[in-house]
């Protein structure tokens, strides 16, 4: 019966990737998700995930999710090392530098399915109940915008860079801003820069795309050293 179950599991999880035009990159959803769509306990979707990471076909990656397609052939950063060693400063300069060309590229290379996935991310994080799902909802936005990009580097940094926003300082700095901003009023700000972005790589426009994220990440950048007890960061360029 077990073994019934899991074999179930595995053909209606490769049916599913099969029917669901994902990209190479792509996230799948959450194993609840996926358990309830298949009519199957965690345990029993776990097999079956297992079975087509063996088999290449999808790679899971801790804190992160599962990912469509083979493990990124890039070497991985030594993340448990650098994100230690990375200061909040030192994070948003990192973002102010890379994510601006990774829009701009992004715009280049965007197909329909692509525009149609990064307005879902601006739905999700406009309607954000909590500040925890809204700051999921603008990972999983920016790291979206870097697998439309199309380049395996680029996602490679723009994941170390999320890693690096789950350390307790950048938490502690991003709390502040938001009780000081206030929930409602910062993830309506945050939405629109983000529908901005999106609108701008529809166009195909690169210049277009890389001077929204430019703006939206020197938007954040401003809040960040507003709220009270923030430190000054120097010149970010």
């Amino acid at each position: 019966m077990q073994y019934t179950k899991a074999a179930t599991a595995l053909a209606r999880l490769r049916e599913f990737l099969r029917t669901s035009a994902f990209a190479v990159g792509d996230r799948l959803p959450p194993e609840r998700v996926l358990a309830q769509r298949f009519s199957c306990s965690r345990e029993t979707l776990r097999r079956a995930i297992l079975v087509l990471e063996q088999e290449g076909e999808i790679w899971r990656h801790v804190g992160q999710g599962t990912f469509y397609g083979p493990r990124p052939a890039t070497a991985p950063l030594r993340e448990s090392l650098l994100v230690q060693a990375t200061s909040v400063q030192e994070l948003v300069q990192a973002r102010h530098l890379i994510e601006p060309v990774v829009a701009a590229e992004a715009a280049r290379r965007a197909t329909a399915l692509d525009i149609a996935k990064l307005n879902d991310c601006v739905s999700v994080g406009r309607d954000g109940p909590d500040r925890f799902e809204c700051q999921k909802a603008d990972d999983i936005f920016h790291q979206t915008i870097a697998t439309v990009a199309r380049n395996p580097i680029l996602s490679s940094i723009l994941t170390f860079l999320s890693e690096a926003r789950r350390r307790s300082s950048w938490q502690s700095q991003w709390d502040r801003t938001y009780r000081h901003i206030g929930i409602k009023e910062f993830k309506g700000q945050h939405s629109d820069h983000h529908q901005r972005i999106v609108d701008a790589i529809e166009r195909h426009d690169p210049n277009a795309a890389e001077a929204e994220m430019r703006m939206h990440l020197e938007a954040i950048i401003v809040a960040l050293q507003l709220a009270p007890g923030s430190p000054q960061f120097s010149n970010s360029g």
